[in-house]
């Protein structure tokens, strides 16, 4: 078996968290790039002079980047190579604005682990991803339910 740095199904335990090592900061051309590319024009991303008489005075970042990078922040220790990709994304939330040169960590808290009912190489894990700010603020935070790859697969029932 090849030699990979996600964690297999086997790997996750319920009740665990897992604080991430890597961090990204934030700037202003990945917000204004990002929603250029998903065509989201609101202005609180993208105009400087609109955003500065909004309550926040300032920009914000888009919050499906936030969402991204906190996800894209736990792949490395979780999910490299060993994911067979998600299943959903519920309770998401933004309970702080991200704005631009905020630096962004994450975490990770297992919530469930189960067999595949309809994949034997595979189980399912539920987590709660946790995104904070430099000020240890929580700016986002989800559910995610993937699928996994086993270590070892359950031998069949005619072995």
């Amino acid at each position: 078996m090849a030699r990979v740095p996600g964690m297999f199904f086997e790997d996750f335990e319920v009740g665990v968290v897992l604080a991430h090592e890597m961090r990204r900061t934030v700037t202003e051309s990945d917000n204004v790039w990002f929603s250029a590319i998903t065509m989201n024009p609101q202005p609180l991303h993208i105009d400087e002079e609109f955003s500065k008489g909004s309550m926040y005075k300032q920009r914000i970042v888009n919050s499906i980047l936030t969402l991204g990078l906190v996800v894209g922040l736990t792949v490395a220790e979780t999910t490299l190579g060993t994911t067979l990709g998600n299943l959903g994304f519920r309770e998401v939330r933004f309970p702080k604005p991200v704005f631009h040169g905020d630096t962004i960590r994450a975490e990770t808290e297992v919530l469930q682990v189960r067999d595949s009912r309809s994949q034997p190489q595979a189980g399912i894990v539920t987590v709660r991803h946790r995104g904070f700010n430099q000020h240890d603020e929580l700016v986002c935070e989800c559910e995610r339910v993937f699928m996994m790859k086993r270590r070892l697969t359950p031998a069949s029932p005619d072995a």
